[in-house]
Order: structure tokens, then sequence, then C-alpha cells
């Protein structure tokens, strides 16, 4: 593989030509290199690193003013880095250098180094890879740990000792597990291992940055690789022990269930082929969580977990607090998807009510869909017979539900009557009474007692305002 030819765009001469005049030798570090060797660059990689030995900074000054248009830049003289955006790629320049760390932070403290130096500081060998921008050896490859091959062995490797990098870095610990589940490697023993033993420094990142790795191993192929990962390493119970608690299978009188940890990963994987909808991903993390507070034994119905889709639901707020996730509207829909989880299941019978369907549309409003998605994602038997006969119910529930869409227009419901309407209508000021018409009107709708129209509306709230004792002031309409 010929690496001049990762160097066709145009950023590369403009840095090859800055750090000639300022008399310092640059090298394009990275993930850059590393996509490029294992040909994923047309991924569309939309951020170069580049590594200088010496002043990051002023190289990064020269080049942003050789450039036409280039983003403001921006500049952090702590750690010697400037980056800006340049023709749709984010790049980044920084001044090679050398870290320590203290114990109980990951911040380290810098100082100026050498190129290998700065290689020895990368939490991986693939990640150490480095191309020279210099005229006496321009488009050579600099691999001191032989990251090149472990790219071959498909190996996430450290490339000082692991028990070092790790402790240094915990969220390198992260990093191990989501590099691997992206590209389908394996971490290295020695490596593992060390993740392992070094599993608690967790506790001193920041959420935030703990979350953001979490949330690429979520966004992956196949998330349970990651999980599985994260939970054989001992990281998962710092970050997700509700999900831990949903691990075992017990056994009373002969009586077992399902280990629902392993189940979950299945649906978080079953979902994963039919949508990018990181909260839709998420709901199926978090659908089961309520049943290891709910989990129940009794001789006649055997193990149960009655009610765990609102306890889970309740579970979620907190959760998103604790790990600082978002929560406006992405916990209100994770929240609203886990506690309706087990719904359609009940729907499968032929003789469901339409008010049940009806329930259901207006519960579930525009995420019906993805509601759908989570329910088929949910079957995880390994009996074929079993597995096409829930999956035929479920399109019998779809086809029910369109049906009852299509006439009583009930999901995103909005009342025909508002209680603007309602005052007017009455000659009253906001009151207990306006909401209790909205809401029979509403329950009328819904159990199929009047149309899903204005006009029946309207003649359904004159008829509550006078059981209410509401005089209505009567337009020739409603004669």
């Amino acid at each position: 593989m010929n690496l001049q030819n990762a160097l066709k765009h145009k950023i590369f001469e403009t840095i090859r030509e800055s750090s000639k005049d300022l008399g310092q030798e640059t090298y394009v570090v990275g993930g850059f290199v590393r996509d490029f060797l294992l040909e994923r660059e047309k991924s569309g990689r939309k951020d170069i690193d580049f590594v200088t030995v010496g002043s990051g900074i002023e190289l990064a000054q020269k080049v942003h003013s050789k450039l036409k248009n280039p983003s403001k830049l921006t500049v952090f003289k702590r750690f010697g880095t400037a980056n800006f955006n340049w023709d749709g790629v984010e790049i980044e320049l920084v001044g090679a250098r050398r870290e320590s760390y203290s114990e109980d932070s990951r911040k380290p403290f810098v100082e100026d180094g050498s190129l290998e130096d700065d290689q020895k500081r990368r939490d991986f060998t693939i990640n150490a890879l480095a191309i020279s921008l210099n005229e006496e050896n321009y488009g050579e490859l600099m691999d001191p740990f032989d990251g090149r091959g472990d790219l071959e062995r498909k190996l996430i490797k450290t490339p000082l000792d692991p028990d070092v990098t790790y402790s240094d870095d915990p969220l390198r610990m992260m990093r191990a597990i989501r590099f691997a589940t992206q590209l389908k490697f394996e971490i290295e023993e020695n490596s593992f291992h060390s993740i392992s033993k070094n599993a608690s420094r967790i506790e001193i990142v920041s959420k935030e940055r703990v979350m953001d790795e979490f949330q690429k191993i979520m966004m992956t192929d196949k998330p349970s690789v990651g999980l599985k990962l994260l939970d054989d390493a001992g990281l998962m119970k710092y970050i997700l022990p509700e999900l831990v608690a949903l691990k075992g299978i017990e056994e009373m009188e002969g009586q077992t269930h399902k280990d629902n940890f392993y189940h979950t990963l299945e649906v978080v994987d079953n979902i994963s082929p039919n949508t990018d909808n990181i909260w839709l991903r998420w709901a199926a993390l978090l659908h089961d969580i309520g049943k290891a507070p709910t989990k129940r034994y009794d001789k006649k119905h055997g193990w149960t977990f009655h009610s765990h889709e609102f306890v889970g639901s309740k579970m979620v707020y907190k959760l998103f607090k604790r790990l600082r996730m978002p929560l406006g509207n992405p916990v209100k829909y994770v929240q609203k998807i886990v506690k309706l989880s087990s719904r359609p299941i009940s729907l499968i019978d032929e003789n469901v009510s339409d008010s049940a369907l009806r329930r259901l549309l207006f519960e579930a409003g525009e995420d019906f869909d993805d509601l759908i998605t989570l329910c088929k994602a949910d079957i995880t038997t390994k009996n074929e017979k079993k597995q096409r006969r829930f999956k035929e119910n479920f399109s019998l529930v779809e086809k029910k539900i369109k049906e009852v869409e299509e006439r009583d227009r009930v999901r995103n419901f909005q009342p025909p009557v508002s209680g603007e309407e309602i005052m007017e209508a009455f000659g009253i000021q906001p009151c207990k009474e306006v909401g209790v018409i909205k809401s029979a009107i509403k329950e009328a709708i819904l159990e199929g007692e009047i149309e899903n129209n204005y006009d029946s509306a309207r003649k359904y709230m004159i008829e509550l305002g006078k059981k209410l004792y509401l005089k209505p002031k009567l337009k020739n309409s409603d004669l």
C-alpha cells in the first residue's frame, strides 16, 4: 500500500511547507492513519490530527494564515494545541509531548518531547502510527510499536505496560472496548486483564466522558460485544449497576426464569439493524431494568415481574440524571417506550377491543412504530415455531392498529374541543370543570362512544355541561 496516497488532501502540502519554513518535523498521526491502513477512510472521516516536534500553536498559526477561508483558529495554550476547520475537515495540530499523571486525576502534566515520546503516550499501538510529512522521508510510516502488525492481527494493545496506560487515564479502558466493538478486534490478553484490575479507577473519569464512549458502543453494529466486554471487565457495575442486577438465573421448586441480562443484550442487537435512533436503542437496553426490583416467586404463578415496565420507566430518570444524560425529550421518550414495552403483547388476542387499540395509539402517539420495533426485537426465543408465531401476532396487531387509526385518527390525539372553547361555551373562567369535560370527551372518543370529530365532541360537551349544572351560551348549531 502506497502511503503517499493517504496524503492527497490539500492540507498536507500546506502543512509540509509551513513545517519546513519553521524548521519543524511534522507527522500525521492517530485515527486518520489507522483508518487509511484499514481502508476505512472512505467512510468519511472528517478530522485529521498532526504532531510536530516544536510548537504546535506556531505551526497552526502559520498554516491557518496560508489557507483560504478557514474557520477561526482555536488555541489551547496549556496543552500546546490548536485547531480549525477547513474544507470540511477538522484540523488539529499539537506539539510532540511527554505526559505524567497523578493518581487521582486523568489530567496529565505535559512537557515538550520527541515524536517517540508522543507515540508512547498514545492509548493503543494502532493509534500510535504516524506518517512523515518531512522532505527526507515524506510518506514513510513511523511505527515503533508494530501497530500495523496489530491491525493485521486485529488486536487492541497498549504501546507501554497496560497497567500504566489504564491507570494513568482510565478512560482508555472504555476506548479499548469501544474500538474492539467498532473494529471487530480482540483486546490483547494482558491488556484485558489490566482493564479488569483497574476497573474501579473509571470512577475518577467524568460521567460525560464515560457516556461519550458508551454511546459510541451503543451505536455499533453489534452493541452486545462491547456491553459484554464492559461486564466481563468489571466496568459495567460502575456504569449501569441496574443492568448488572438482571444477571443470573434463580430456581425455586424446579422453576427458573431466563437470564434477563443476556436477554437484554440480544434485544439491543436485534433492534440495532432496524434503527439508528440512539434513544430507541437505549429503550431496548433499559426495557427490563424494572425486573430486578419486581422479581417475586409464588407457588401458584411461579416467577413474576409484575409492573416491571412501570417501575423501570421510573428508574430511567434517576439513571439518566446520574449519568449526566439529557433530561429533556430523550429521557421522556425512553421512559415512555419502557413503560409501554409490554402493552402490544396484551393486544395479540383476536378479540381485543378497538378501545384498547385506541388507548395504545393515544399513549404511544408518534412513537408507536418505534414501540412495535422494540416489541419485535424483544422476541429472543430460539424456537423457530414460537418466533414465527410471535412475529405473525405482532403483524396482526399492526394491521388492527392501522385499521383503527385510519378510522378514528387517535394517534397524536388532540381534543376536537379546546379548553378555551369550553370556557367560552359556558361563560366560565378556568376551573376543574373544564378539565373534567376535556377528559370526559377524550375518554368517550377512546371508548368509541362518540366519533372523533368536532360536531360530535361539541354536542357531547353541551350534554356534559348540563350534567355539571353549567348553563351553555348556545349557538344556533347547538339548538
